[in-house]
């Protein structure tokens, strides 16, 4: 099972007992920490998708111990102008293992729902999203057989609304 967690403002794919740098953490090294931002949970062929995070998951995680990474250079040169800058930066990291992953059952319900509302307002709409499927042309072409008048300058909206 993984899980693809927001962690300090970065995304992560993780999976249990797997080892990972994130931007420094407050707490100590042994605390446990909790991230609930879930986005994205897969196990086997069926994945939970969250809108934007899922309700009621938790990514459970230790933190291993805190450390600074590699050393960056960063080098600024303007040629021909006598400017060089010369700077360093070590990123401050914290290193976590994931201990669990928790997907609780009523975000599924919840993405349902969601889908039925729309599914009603599109049977009241049926007639006009079906007008939408036409081109311009055709529409006009319907509205001259219709026989209304001033067609020929109506926008596609304005045929839609004219002709349901």
């Amino acid at each position: 099972m993984y899980a693809i967690v927001e962690i300090a403002g970065q995304q992560f794919k993780v999976a249990k007992d797997q080892k990972v740098f994130v931007n420094r953490l407050s707490g100590e090294e042994g605390d446990s920490v909790s991230f609930d931002k879930v986005l994205l949970t897969g196990d086997g062929d069926s994945i939970n998708l969250g809108a934007p995070a899922i309700d009621g998951a938790l990514v459970g995680a230790k933190i291993t111990r805190h450390l600074k990474g590699d050393k960056v250079i960063v080098f600024k040169k303007k040629r021909r102008k006598g400017y060089k800058k010369k700077n360093g930066h070590r990123q401050s990291l914290t290193e976590i293992v994931i201990e669990s992953i928790d997907v609780k059952g009523g975000s599924k319900a919840a993405s349902t729902k969601k889908e039925e509302a729309p599914k009603k307002e599109a049977k009241t709409d049926s007639k006009s999203e079906d007008l939408n499927q036409y081109t311009v042309a055709e529409l006009k072409e319907m509205a001259k057989e219709k026989g209304l008048e001033g067609y020929s300058s109506m926008k596609k909206a304005e045929l839609i609304e004219a002709l349901s």
